[in-house]
C-alpha cells in the first residue's frame, strides 16, 4: 500500500514540601503540651495530675493543688518541682528537640522486629499487588488514550473562523493558500474574490481591508510584519517564522529561528503554524525528527477546525493501516471543502477499504461545501486568471 504522506515542505504548507504522618504531629504534640502545662504549673502554683490508662501509658489529666500547701508556701516550690518531674520527662523533650527529624522513609517504613511484619521483604502476594498497580497505571493510560482518539473524533467538525474572509465573511478555498492573499500590514487573509472587487472599485495600491498602502519593497514589508509580531499577532510570528526558512524578505535562512517563531505562533492560537510545526517535526525539517509531536501538533489544529492537519492525521492512520480511522477523518475534511480528502476516500472505496456509503455521504458533504463558499467576485477572479 503506497503511503500517503509524501514528503512535504514547510516553505509551501506553510522538591515537593515533606510531610509529616500523624504519629509524628501527635508526639511532638504531647510532648510540647506536657512542657507548656509544667511551666505554667511553676507560675500559677497548679501541679499536673497524672493518670495511667490500660495500656500503661501515663497521661497528663488536669491541674491540682499540692495538698496541705497554701499558695506562696515556701514549700510549694519543691512540691511544684517533684510534681514537674512526674508530669514532663525534660530529657525526652531535649532529645526530642535535639534528634534529627527523621526521614520520610524512616517514617513510612517501621523498623523490622516481632510485632512489625509489615517490614519484612516482599512476598509473592506483594509482587502480585505491584504487577496489579502498575497494570492499572497501564489501564488508566489506555483509557486516556481511547478519550482522546474519541476527542479527536468528535471535536473540529467546522473550519475555524481564521479561514473566513474578513470581507465577504465566506470560508476561504482549500488550500488557503491558493484562494486567498495574506496582506503583511493587518495579516488578514482576503480571498481572490475580493481583492478583485477592490481593484475594481479603484483601490490598486492599498488593502483591501484595512486599506494601508502596500509596501514598496521587501524591507517594507518586513517592517510591517515585525510590527504585527511586537503586538503580539499570532499570524504575524507564523508569517515571520516562514520568512526565516525560506530567506526571504532580506532575511538570512535561519531553520532554528523559525522553529521558535513557529512555537510561539502556536501557543498564541495560530492553526497555520501547528500545521507547520508538525510537518517540521514529522519530516526532522530543521529538527530533530519527532514523528509523535509531529503528529501530536496536527492532532491539536484539528480538534479546532484546521482542515490540512486533519488530512494530515488520516495520512498517519492510512499508512498504519487503519483504514477505517482513516475514512473517518477524511471524511471530516472532504465535507470542509478538502478535495485532496474526497480523492482519499475514493482510493480507499476502490480498493474495498470504505463503503460505497461512505464515499456518497463525502461526495455529498464536499458539494454543499464547495457551494457555500461560491460568490461571483470569486468565479470572476477565478475566469481572470486573478
Amino acid at each position: 500500500m503506497a503511503s500517503h504522506l509524501a514528503k512535504a515542505d514547510p516553505s509551501t504548507s506553510v522538591l515537593p514540601s515533606p510531610q509529616f504522618s500523624s504519629v509524628d504531629l501527635r508526639s511532638i504534640s504531647d510532648k510540647g503540651s506536657r512542657l507548656l502545662r509544667a511551666t505554667s504549673s511553676r507560675s500559677s502554683g497548679l501541679i499536673p495530675f497524672t493518670d495511667r490508662c490500660s495500656s500503661g501509658h501515663s497521661h497528663t489529666t488536669g491541674l491540682r493543688l499540692p495538698q496541705g500547701l497554701p499558695i506562696g508556701d515556701p514549700q510549694q516550690r519543691a512540691a511544684e518541682t517533684q510534681a514537674h518531674s512526674e508530669g514532663f520527662d525534660e530529657e525526652e523533650y531535649r532529645d526530642s528537640r535535639l534528634s534529627p527529624v527523621p526521614k520520610i522513609r524512616d517514617r513510612m517504613e517501621p523498623p523490622a522486629g516481632p510485632g512489625n511484619e509489615s517490614a519484612r521483604a516482599p512476598s509473592q502476594q506483594d509482587d502480585g499487588a505491584s504487577v496489579a498497580s502498575v497494570g492499572g497505571v497501564a489501564d488508566d493510560r489506555s483509557a486516556e488514550a481511547s478519550r482522546y482518539s474519541q476527542r479527536l473524533l468528535n471535536e473540529g467538525h467546522e473550519r475555524w473562523e481564521g479561514d473566513r474572509c474578513p470581507i465577504c465573511f465566506l470560508f476561504v478555498g482549500l488550500p488557503v493558500g491558493e484562494h486567498a492573499r495574506v496582506n503583511g500590514c493587518c495579516m488578514k487573509t482576503v480571498c481572490k474574490g475580493c481583492a478583485l472587487a477592490a481593484k475594481q472599485r479603484g483601490i490598486y495600491d492599498r488593502c483591501p481591508f484595512c486599506r494601508t498602502p502596500h509596501p514598496a519593497d521587501d524591507a517594507s514589508k518586513l517592517v510591517m510584519i515585525q510590527k504585527r509580531v511586537g503586538k503580539r499577532d499570532a499570524e504575524a510570528f507564523n508569517n515571520l517564522a516562514v520568512q526565516y526558512f525560506c530567506g526571504k524578505l532580506g532575511l538570512t535562512k535561519d531553520v532554528p529561528r523559525a522553529i521558535e517563531l513557529w512555537t510561539d505562533a502556536a501557543e498564541l492560537g495560530s492553526l497555520d503554524a501547528h500545521h507547520q510545526l508538525g510537518v517540521s517535526y514529522f519530516y526532522g525539517y530543521g529538527v530533530e525528527e519527532d514523528k509523535l509531536r509531529g503528529i501530536r501538533h496536527w492532532q491539536e489544529a484539528a480538534m479546532k477546525g484546521h482542515a490540512l492537519c486533519r488530512h494530515m492525521v488520516g495520512d498517519v492512520e492510512y499508512d498504519n493501516g487503519n483504514y477505517e480511522l482513516a475514512v473517518q477523518h477524511y471524511m471530516i475534511t472532504a465535507k470542509m471543502g478538502y478535495e485532496k480528502s474526497l480523492d482519499a476516500i475514493k482510493d480507499l472505496f476502490m480498493k474495498g477499504l470504505a463503503t460505497k456509503a461512505q464515499y456518497a455521504e463525502a461526495l455529498r458533504g464536499f458539494g454543499d461545501a464547495v457551494e457555500e463558499m461560491k460568490s461571483h467576485q470569486r468565479e470572476e477572479a477565478k475566469r481572470l486568471g486573478v
